[in-house]
């Protein structure tokens, strides 16, 4: 059994309100929002961050970004807008090294964020 968090969610041995799914990647809405729409989207297979990817891993990267679309468009959110954001790290706010695209809307996002 793995100890990864998000890994035991792609599992489905821990719940979570799925918004996406698809062959590659999982979205579900995050148990802390910082917006009023914010899901985490997920590569099924595990990578820890950005900084772990390997050169192959550019479709897995991709899939993450059109999961993050498809979300996006699901919820709502592409006539008013919204981000999508890639922790990587302790220093940017990363906590759970699964890698994972915040997508954040519902409201005006104000810039810089952090």
């Amino acid at each position: 059994m793995s100890s990864c968090l998000f890994c035991r969610i792609v599992s489905r041995e821990i719940p979570a309100e799925i918004v996406h799914e698809n062959d590659h990647v999982l979205a579900f809405r995050d148990l802390r929002p910082v917006a009023p729409t914010h899901v985490l989207v997920i590569p099924k297979r595990h990578v820890a961050a950005v900084r772990e990817a390997e050169d192959t891993d550019v479709e897995l990267l991709g899939q993450v970004m059109i999961g993050a679309r498809d979300a996006a468009r699901k919820l709502g959110l592409v006539a008013g807008g919204y981000r999508v954001v890639m922790n990587n790290g302790d220093d940017a706010g990363q906590t759970v090294f699964h890698l994972h695209a915040h997508v954040l809307g519902g409201r005006t996002l104000a810039w810089p964020p952090g």
